[in-house]
């Protein structure tokens, strides 16, 4: 018995344990809610039956006492008539019908403070459901303001922990490995400066190749020159080069020094004849 009674033990705490896991505090009001309604309409069924026989009570009370009063008349009628056996017949269920109606009146007094009680209850328990609702939504409402702050709180323990900021190292050091390996490109592909002045300096050296072609080409070309003059006995002309056809010579540039001076012996007698004609104009002024 002692282990059958350990497992029902058992059994009952992990079911106990599973429902008060189970239970949302807003479910579990808004059924207490639906439950004390169906309890409130049932309550209202069962005061309106009351009423209802509280008033049939009062109708029954009230058709005996006038049925009473009814035969208290008709033997009145039969004493006037000197009927006194007819009156005390009348007298008789005059009675009767007083009995029945004061058994019923005493049954409609008691239905009617029952009626009056159930009353009461019907709207004390109208007051708790509407006293229950307000709980249930100053209840709701604090369940939803703590859920609320322990997602925060969640977040925030979240977000402090180590392994968020590790994320943000990681990705760093991710960054900058791709900033290296795009300058690395760079330099590969000759987008720095060293790379532009090896290819500066290529090119430098690719001019002097083509100057000493330029000059093998003309050594050659006076070579070719002198082997003609020597095989026709004569005297040729070396080719002008550029700079000597740019520069003129110095008997087609420069006068020769006679023509120099016969030009200024001219220039010295124009300037003579011009100051005797100069004065020969001033003595005609002056004679006039």
């Amino acid at each position: 018995m002692g282990l059958f009674s350990r497992l029902g033990t058992l059994i009952r705490s992990n079911i106990n344990e599973l429902i008060s896991k189970a239970e949302d505090p807003e479910k579990m009001l808004n059924q207490v809610l639906v439950d004390m309604k169906t309890q409130l309409v049932e309550a209202k069924k069962q005061v309106a039956v009351a009423i209802a026989d509280e008033k049939r009570l009062k109708k029954q009370y009230e058709t005996e006492a006038a049925k009473a009063l009814e035969w208290e008349k008709k033997a009145m009628l039969a004493i006037r008539a000197g009927d006194d056996n007819l009156a005390r017949a009348a007298l008789a269920r005059k009675s009767e019908h007083e009995e029945i109606a004061e058994t019923l009146r005493q049954q409609w007094e008691a239905q009617k403070a029952s009626v009056e009680q159930l009353k009461n209850a019907l709207r004390g328990l109208d007051a708790k459901i509407e006293e229950a609702k307000r709980k249930r939504n100053i209840l709701v409402s604090r369940q939803k303001r703590a859920e609320a702050q322990r997602t925060i709180n969640e977040t925030l323990t979240n977000i402090s922990s180590t392994s968020a900021f590790d994320t943000f190292e990681r990705m760093s050091d991710r960054v900058t490995q791709i900033e290296a390996e795009a300058e690395a490109t760079a330099e590969m592909s000759g987008a720095l400066p060293e790379a532009n002045l090896e290819a500066q300096f290529r090119a430098l050296a690719a001019g002097n190749v083509d100057d000493e072609l330029s000059s093998l080409k003309k050594r050659m070309a006076l070579v070719a020159a002198e082997d003609e003059r020597r095989a026709i006995g004569g005297t040729v002309t070396p080719p002008r080069t550029a700079a000597n056809s740019n520069a003129p010579s110095s008997s087609a540039s420069a006068p020769h020094q006679d023509e120099v001076d016969d030009a200024g012996e001219v220039d010295d007698a124009k300037a003579a004849e011009i100051d005797a004609q100069l004065e020969e104009l001033k003595r005609k002024l002056s004679a006039t």
